[in-house]
């Protein structure tokens, strides 16, 4: 026969373990079902790899990107659009940050070039061919923003400018001739370049396709006009 005792234990041990497992087949169902967490989906935002290919990843897109060529030709275009609304202070901005954009990507391709260079001199050329193009891009940008802060009677703006343009164009070629042209209305120099009679291209006497008050006027790419009148000597 069973004791007592026995009995007694037995029934206790029940009545203790029942609670516990229906507690854990209430909790365990419920963690089973939590969902994960969303992954990003936001292209900004860092995604998870191929499980299939982990060490492959896709390029990106650099359409949206502001540190990209098209990103610095669309500040371009709004800050033609600022000066066809003779909105320069608008253009200002906008042109100064399209020229810092090419002048970053300009030299990220050349620290490219210097890298493959030795290694893959095709792949190092072909960094180097982007690094001038970005940075003509720079130049033209800069171009334009001096013009504009000269249409804003800003000289003191304009000059530093010039000047960076002709150290990295070299005074022989059509954008640097063009700033010497520039200073060299503004009175800043005061011999014309190139000496001779023959006039370089933009450096005539500056009042053809401008107004009377000498404000900048779009250029055919929208642009401001590089002509201008000489400035006042009042």
């Amino acid at each position: 026969m069973i004791s007592a005792g026995t009995i007694y234990f037995l029934r206790y041990t029940c009545l203790t373990f029942l609670p516990v497992m229906a507690t854990l087949t209430v909790l365990l169902p419920s963690n089973a079902q939590t969902p994960a967490p969303n992954l990003p989906d936001s292209p900004n935002q860092a995604q998870p790899l191929d499980p299939t290919n982990p060490n492959v990843i896709s390029p990106v897109t650099q359409d949206n990107s502001l540190l990209s060529v098209s990103g610095g030709q669309r500040l371009i275009s709004e800050a033609n659009s600022a000066v066809s609304a003779q909105n320069y202070t608008l253009a200002t901005n906008k042109f100064q940050e399209a020229r810092q954009v090419f002048n970053q990507i300009s030299n990220f391709y050349q620290e490219l070039a210097s890298s493959f260079s030795g290694i893959d001199n095709r792949l190092a050329d072909s960094q180097r061919k982007k690094a001038l193009e970005t940075a003509q891009m720079r130049d033209d940008a800069t171009y334009q923003l001096a013009l504009v802060h000269r249409a804003q009677n800003k000289p003191e703006l304009a000059v530093p400018l010039l000047v960076q343009i002709i150290r990295s164009q070299n005074p022989t070629r059509d954008l640097g001739k063009k700033a010497y042209q520039q200073l060299f209305e503004l009175g800043f120099v005061e011999a014309p370049f190139p000496r001779s009679g023959n006039t370089s291209s933009g450096s005539g006497s500056g009042a053809t396709g401008a107004t009377s008050s000498g404000s900048p006027q779009p250029n055919e790419t929208g642009g401001v006009s590089d002509q201008r009148p000489p400035a006042s000597t009042k």
